[in-house]
């Protein structure tokens, strides 16, 4: 919430209900709200638990207070900001689909992609154990004793 403008801090302490903030002489600019924020950010503090955040958000929009919240992750999957600017992409896994950041930046000629979701677990490891040194006896025998 960003209050600190002389009129915005104004109109968010009338939304608030609260004129004895609005009108105390100490809070007229932002210089004294700033020695007081502890008091000030209780009472917004106070205010906004009372109500749920998009009630907060539309009548500080309805107040012309400026005012945003942190996105969860939830937020960023349903954001239509985030889906058209293909931020966030779908990917299939081995164990079904997954959404995932986007690749950035957005590039025109060399946009960048996704391949796929990685490997199956364990689809490597010969590979990685055989670029060791293991031969396919000491493989076989670290699976018999069911360490891979």
């Amino acid at each position: 919430i960003a209050g600190n403008g002389d009129s915005i801090y104004k109109r968010l302490m009338t939304l608030m209900g609260r004129p004895d903030l609005a009108d105390d002489p100490r809070f007229t600019h932002n210089d004294g709200r700033a020695q007081h924020a502890e008091l000030i950010d209780a009472a917004i503090g106070e205010w906004t638990i009372r109500h749920d955040r998009d009630e907060v958000i539309e009548a500080l929009k309805g107040a012309r207070v400026p005012a945003g919240y942190p996105y969860t992750a939830a937020d960023i999957v349903k954001d239509p900001h985030y889906l058209a600017r293909q931020m966030i992409e779908q990917v299939e896994t081995f164990a079904g689909p997954l959404k995932v950041p986007g690749v950035l930046p957005k590039l025109s000629r060399t946009p960048g992609r996704i391949g796929h979701g990685g490997p199956q677990l364990g689809e490597h490891t010969d590979d990685v154990l055989a670029g060791l040194g293991l031969t396919d006896e000491q493989r076989q025998g670290l699976r018999e004793r069911g360490i891979i």
